[in-house]
Formats: C-alpha cells, structure tokens, sequence
C-alpha cells in the first residue's frame, strides 16, 4: 500500500487515445479517492475502482509529460486508421450491395 500511496499522480481514461491527470488522496485494496487538478470546477472527491487507473507518477509534472507523450504516439496511428476506416467502409458497401442485389435477383426468380 505504501508504494503506491508514494506515487499519488494518476492516469485516468477519459476517452480513447486522451488520459486525465488524477490525484490519489487516498486508497484501499480495490479503490481509490481523489481529484481532477486540471479541471475548472475541482468538485468533492470522486471514487474509482483501481482498476482505472492507467499508470501512476510521482509528481504532475511526470504525469503531464506521460499524456503528452502518449498522444503523441496516439497521433502517430492516425493515418493507419483513417485508411483502415476507408476501407472498412467500402467492405460495408460491397456486402450492402451484395445484400440488395441478392434479395432482388430473388424477387426476380418468383
């Protein structure tokens, strides 16, 4: 418990390639309470189960440049998954058109 009470900066997931600095006031074996420095209104504590807890730090600073660095490697994907995306679509599009045309060649045949 000591260890990580040592390293009271969290990432937390807020939404797929973005993580949130948390601060760890206090914990127990399965859960944590605590904050959101960087947000305007800094409301009473909240609880997580410590299972949402991306990686911790030992100062903001750590924890900040830890965000950085991963959207950038976040970003660094991005090309991939637009032409994935691009091609996804176009496999959407034969299967529809395949769907349509079967139903009509059925329609035809009765």
């Amino acid at each position: 418990m000591s260890d990580r009470i040592e390293r009271p900066w969290a990432l937390m997931r807020h939404h797929a390639g973005w993580a949130d600095v948390f601060h760890i006031d206090s914990e127990s074996a399965d859960s944590i309470t605590g904050f959101y420095p960087d947000r305007e209104t800094v409301g009473p504590p909240v609880n997580y189960s410590t299972r949402a807890v991306l990686a911790r730090f030992t100062s903001l600073e750590a924890a900040r440049d830890a965000r950085e660095g991963a959207v950038s490697e976040w970003r660094k994907h991005d090309a991939g998954v637009r032409e994935a995306e691009t091609a996804l679509r176009a496999a959407e599009k034969l299967r529809e058109d395949a769907w349509l045309d079967c139903l009509r060649d059925a329609s035809n045949r009765s």
